[in-house]
């Protein structure tokens, strides 16, 4: 059991708060038994998702342990190849960013849940009918997808709750657009509450390199932006399969962006806020979109 927080691999570890450590490590770090639990029932899928997700090492102290969740993780962690370690009580809650450690600190291989675009082809690519035009009638409407393209975010909680709300929705992928802020930093990784590990990311220097691609498949890019977009809900912008692009807190859609768009929504103010916050606005178009869009045909 490792009791000193000079022990190198404590030190390395707790190094992981950093994204250059992280980046020369190949590994970020996840906490909370919820995301745990995520990313092992994410591995035990035939997603291509699945073969994404590398555990590490386990740290691990079961004097934190409370009830049955952490003890199956630690059994189900290890199965997946990831190497125990036990830790005094001490040591890992120098390891832990919450209030209470719940026992597990988890390392993951970070550079393999990066994705390239080639990867994802088959996971984005549209129905053979994708060029119908928009009906009212679902049953009429081809298979749609959604993915979100997110310009230079700075916040990781904003990040974090995007890439969880994106998860819920079921958009198929999201693409950052560099600089960013890291998705692996571990408030974002909190914030995401386990959809770190469900949702494919692509991450790019130039939008150049993926808008071009998904307006031949025939997405149909979208902006957000409060000056020029019309209000969602009096715009057919969203129907179909959709590349919504939300822009930086402070600055908005950058200006190369803007040739590639086909069209702007935004959403009613009606009291003194000058705008809304990324993530708030970003998960109502998300939302907005599933309405008219619905994955159960059924529904």
């Amino acid at each position: 059991m490792i009791t000193s927080t000079k022990n190198p691999r404590i030190v390395q570890a707790r190094k992981l708060s950093q994204r250059k450590h992280r980046q020369q490590q190949n590994r970020f770090l996840v906490e909370g038994l919820q995301a745990l639990s995520m990313a092992v029932e994410v591995m035990s899928t035939a997603s291509p998702q699945q073969a994404k997700i590398s555990p590490r090492e386990v740290f691990y102290s079961e004097g934190l342990f409370t009830g049955e969740t952490a003890p199956r993780l630690l059994t189900q962690l290890t199965a997946a190849g990831a190497e125990a370690v036990p830790v005094a009580p001490q040591i890992m809650d120098t390891l832990s960013e919450r209030d209470t450690s719940q026992g597990l600190a988890v390392t993951f291989a970070l550079h393999q849940l990066e994705w390239f675009l080639d990867e994802l082809k088959p996971i984005i690519s549209l129905s053979p009918n994708h060029h119908l035009q928009p009906t009212t009638n679902y049953h009429l409407r081809p298979i749609t997808n959604l993915i979100l393209i997110l310009d230079k975010l700075q916040d990781p909680g904003n990040l974090g709750t995007l890439i969880r709300t994106a998860d819920a929705v079921g958009v198929k992928a999201i693409v950052l657009l560099e600089p960013c802020v890291d998705p692996f930093d571990p408030k974002t990784v909190r914030s995401t509450m386990g959809s770190i590990f469900t949702v494919p990311l692509l991450r790019l220097k130039n939008p150049q390199d993926v808008l071009p691609y998904l307006l031949e498949m025939g997405y149909y890019l979208v902006g957000a932006d409060a000056r020029q977009g019309e209000t969602t809900w009096h715009s057919d912008a969203l129907v179909g399969s959709v590349a919504l692009v939300l822009g930086n807190e402070a600055r908005g859609l950058s200006s190369e962006l803007h040739q590639y768009l086909a069209d702007y929504v935004s959403l009613p103010i009606h009291g003194y806020a000058e705008s809304l916050n990324v993530s708030i606005a970003g998960g109502v178009l998300m939302y907005e979109w599933l309405r008219i869009n619905p994955k159960d045909r059924g529904s």
